[in-house]
């Protein structure tokens, strides 16, 4: 079976540390979902995962299948079938969404990627006109989730990163969307990492393991039900027992250098 193994994770970005000790594992099909406060390092977390520049990786494994993933740039994680979706998927003038999934997807040759685009936009009820535009170049946000769904149906990775899927989606889109990713997570296999602030998308995307994240690293899981109590109490249980401790301390203000500037600051 298929996994996707993290191990004694520790990076750092700017000099700080902000990943101290993060170990999970999620293997094919399975849906595990990370929630935590604003500041916390989720993000963080999907970007090191994915390769984004910036981050130091101070110690620690994330393995594909035994891969290391740490040693290879973030063209080569997607190859091994990562998949990261962002939490703002950004612009690319000038390079179709066609062209780019052309180059991207292996395809028997007898089928065509545009055939499968068409089939994915119409499942997610994408309109067919923006797989010839420049990549999100003029997209609401949640057509550009929309989008992501729709590449991660073409490319069919082996495991996904969702980094707050469902941020500006309204209650239709993130039906349709998360019902895509549940769908593939039944029936190609998907494993999921959902990073999210909320359980809604829980009614569409049914979770295996809810981790509770904070000071940097998983402080406790539990099934779909920790995700309600999460809605309901919020992390204060968690947060308090951190500031108690003078070994484990949550870090001070700090603004991510390399994040979006309308993106969770990482304390």
């Amino acid at each position: 079976m298929s996994t996707l193994t993290i191990e004694g994770l520790h990076a750092s970005v700017a000099g700080r540390e902000i990943l101290s000790g993060v170990n999970l594992e999620v293997a094919a099909g399975e849906v595990h979902a990370v929630m935590g406060p604003n500041g916390s390092g989720k993000s963080t977390l999907a970007h090191v995962i994915a390769g984004r520049s910036g981050y130091e990786n101070l110690s620690g494994s994330v393995r594909l299948d035994g891969r290391e993933l740490l040693r290879m740039p973030a063209w080569q994680r997607a190859e091994a079938g990562l998949f990261l979706a962002m939490q703002y998927p950004t612009e690319v003038p000038g390079v179709s969404l066609l062209d780019m999934l052309t180059e991207s997807v292996r395809t028997p040759e007898d089928t065509a990627v545009g055939e499968l685009m068409a089939g994915e936009a119409e499942r997610i009820g994408f309109d067919e006109q923006f797989l010839q535009r420049p990549v999100n170049v003029d997209l609401s946000g949640g057509e550009r989730k929309r989008n992501e769904a729709l590449q991660l149906g073409v490319l069919k990775p082996a495991f996904a990163v969702m980094d707050e899927l469902d941020s500006g989606l309204d209650v239709d889109a993130l039906r349709i969307v998360a019902g895509r990713i549940e769908e593939a997570t039944e029936h190609e296999g998907l494993g999921v990492l959902a990073i999210t602030h909320y359980s809604r998308i829980f009614a569409h995307l049914r979770p295996d393991a809810v981790h509770v994240f904070a000071g940097g690293r998983i402080q406790e899981s539990g099934g779909a039900e920790l995700a309600d109590e999460l809605e309901a109490e919020g992390y204060e249980r968690w947060t308090a027992a951190l500031t108690a401790d003078p070994d484990d301390a949550v870090p001070q203000a700090f603004t991510d250098p390399f994040g979006d500037p309308f993106a969770d600051q990482l304390a």
